[in-house]
């Protein structure tokens, strides 16, 4: 009981460091913006929480997800030519190259490679069509009903959408995962094929992991339709910050890390 209640009363008195300049939000150039406070659970700012968004890159959190919780992260897989027809960002794979399920997954995160992420869903679903169904499934099941797949990259689509609200609730869901947080806050993995002498480097996009000290991930994401969008989290003596930015016209990595000061530094 006593161990209950100080942490508890530890959660408050975390929480309640948790102040925000709303006006300098309300200025800020974001289409759409959320800011969580994940100790308290409390919603510190909110701008169009419900605004349908085109998630880009974002959605490879649930596309690297589901393969994590297949489980089997040393499996070997097989690069076929289905699996190289995607857009750039590219790692750059060929046909015939065996690359374990973890480096895919890795790729897929820190470099957002959408190669990596279709040859998931092909080795996950069996086929991208049913990859995208089990997408789908999982949404439902996490509670994200105002969401819908139809790629695992992120392709820009009219039946491809989300919301602010959705986003967040797929963050916090992954977030809860071990190796994902382990996989979302490295700034960098060399990897190389299993049968041939050819190596790949994923670097991060994500340069808030560079500019703040106490960034631990999670996601970034970019489409013509999307404009740059963030998932970001930061950590600091026990405080906990989630933060999801939609279309930001300006500085996304400056803004963030402006509010993880405001948040985690007051």
């Amino acid at each position: 009981m006593m161990k209950r209640l100080s942490t508890l009363i530890l959660g408050l008195s975390v929480s309640l460091f948790a102040q925000i300049d709303k006006q300098e939000l309300n200025n800020m150039k974001v289409e759409a913006l959320l800011v969580k406070d994940m100790n308290s659970k409390q919603m510190l700012y909110s701008k169009e929480p419900l605004k349908e968004v085109q998630p880009a890159s974002l959605t490879k959190v649930m596309t690297v997800m589901l393969a994590i919780e297949r489980g089997n992260l040393g499996e070997p897989i097989t690069i076929t030519k289905e699996m190289t027809k995607v857009e750039p960002t590219i790692a750059g794979y060929r046909r015939g190259d065996v690359i374990r399920l973890e480096d895919l997954i890795k790729a897929t995160m820190i470099k957002s490679d959408n190669d990596a992420a279709k040859a998931i869903a092909i080795t996950v679903g069996g086929t991208e069509e049913h990859f995208v169904e089990m997408m789908n499934a999982k949404v439902r099941a996490i509670g994200m009903v105002h969401t819908h797949f139809t790629n695992p990259c992120g392709y820009d689509d009219k039946k491809h959408y989300s919301t602010p609200k959705d986003l967040l609730k797929m963050a916090e869901y992954a977030i809860k995962n071990r190796k994902f947080n382990e996989i979302s806050k490295m700034n960098e993995h060399r990897y190389r094929a299993l049968n041939k002498n050819r190596e790949f480097y994923a670097y991060t996009h994500n340069r808030l992991l560079n500019r703040y000290q106490y960034a631990v991930g999670i996601k970034t994401g970019y489409t013509a339709k999307a404009g740059p969008c963030l998932i970001a989290r930061a950590k600091k003596d026990g405080k906990d910050c989630v933060i999801v930015m939609m279309n930001a016209k300006g500085d996304r990595w400056k803004s963030a890390k402006n509010i993880f000061e405001q948040v985690l530094e007051s």
